[in-house]
């Protein structure tokens, strides 16, 4: 036989996964198949080493889940925005978690000078929040640390551009939630961090 291209391993490796669920729970298809009630929203990062449902230890419809670069919430983002409101007016979720991590490549990008393209137009909103906190960022002496205290500097921003949303401002009028988080996670040692 070829050589299974990496493509093919997924197909091969999703059919082994959904027999292994079956098997040890025969209803698991039957219950996410006609519910969805997460309590949670997860806005992350789209770097595939951090799975929210992996590092929170949740089952599929636990958390609905919106991924960009540098887990971004900005005002014109139609399909975040679209997220949002589907999350907040339909599933009703509670709590909104906006998370991070250390060692994000759209964050230390944002800290050069180089060009990347059509990305530029995305890290400009980081290089906001630069400008915003650029006397406290640049007092640190490494660049590690710099591009560290910028990852949770971004979360902060964006739980703030959150909380500015129509969306967001209507939900806590009308029903006093959800709540806003801000969390940050390592790479080094898979722990998350609250930082808000």
């Amino acid at each position: 036989l070829p050589p299974m291209n990496s493509f093919e391993r997924l197909l091969e490796d999703n059919k082994a996964w959904a027999a292994a669920q079956v098997k040890e729970d025969p209803d698991f298809f039957s219950r996410l198949e006609n519910l969805q009630t997460p309590e949670f929203l997860w806005i992350g990062c789209s770097d595939s080493r951090v799975p929210a449902n992996e590092i929170t230890n949740t089952k599929p419809g636990e958390i609905f889940v919106h991924r960009n670069v540098a887990n971004l919430v900005v005002n014109g983002d139609i399909n975040l925005l679209s997220v949002l409101q589907y999350s907040v007016e339909v599933l009703k979720v509670k709590h909104i978690i906006v998370v991070g991590h250390y060692g994000c490549g759209g964050i230390q990008a944002a800290m050069t000078n180089k060009s990347f393209g059509v990305l530029n137009n995305w890290l400009r909103n980081i290089k906001d929040v630069y400008r915003l906190h650029q006397a406290e960022v640049d007092a640190l002496p490494t660049v590690e640390e710099k591009n560290s205290r910028m990852t949770e500097l971004n979360v902060y921003e964006q739980v703030l551009n959150l909380a500015k949303t129509g969306i967001v401002q209507s939900a806590w009028k009308n029903e006093q939630r959800p709540y806003l988080h801000g969390w940050v996670y390592s790479l080094k040692n898979g722990i998350l961090k609250s930082i808000l």
